[in-house]
């Protein structure tokens, strides 16, 4: 694993999951090699459930079916969504998906700074991104949640903790 990627793992891992109470009905949007879920449940997290697009998830679709999928609407304690949101805006999806109360984890680069993370890739010091980062948005705009607690990390990486009403 590149080697930025893996200090923002062990980061996200402290500032994000271990704070998850066990019993939690957690949903993982964009699980892609699946560490989250493999940490999550090598320390005792029952209720995990993953979505991806691709193999090896528990659910292979688009977030946006989640109907279609057959996942129930205010159902899960926390949402994780590490990387996810540059490539596809689905704020209401997981606002529908959360119990009142929920949270909604997201890390993802900083608008005016993904030129220098596609550089960090290039030099192999990031992780390579799956696919365009088209849709760029600053936490601070994003209107569905309004209980919000945003950090920016080196200036590159924006993290939220999104809390519904």
């Amino acid at each position: 694993m590149p080697m930025l990627s893996d200090y923002a793992q062990k980061k996200k891992i402290d500032f994000f999951l271990k704070p998850i109470p066990e019993t939690a009905h957690i949903l993982e949007i964009g699980s892609g090699d699946g560490w989250v879920g493999k940490y999550l449940k090598t320390n005792n997290w029952q209720n995990y459930l993953s979505i991806d697009i691709n193999p090896p998830a528990d659910i292979i679709g688009n977030i946006l079916d989640w109907e279609k999928l057959c996942l129930n609407p205010n159902f899960f304690d926390y949402i994780i969504a590490f990387e996810v949101v540059e490539h596809v805006d689905c704020f209401q999806a997981c606002y529908d998906l959360l119990k009142s109360g929920g949270k909604l984890l997201l890390t993802s680069p900083v608008p005016g700074m993904d030129w220098l993370m596609k550089i960090f890739e290039t030099m192999g010091l990031n992780q390579k991104r799956t696919s365009p980062h088209d849709h760029l948005v600053d936490f601070k705009t994003i209107s569905v949640f309004s209980d919000k607690q945003i950090k920016i990390i080196a200036g590159l990486s924006q993290w939220g903790i999104f809390t519904r009403d």
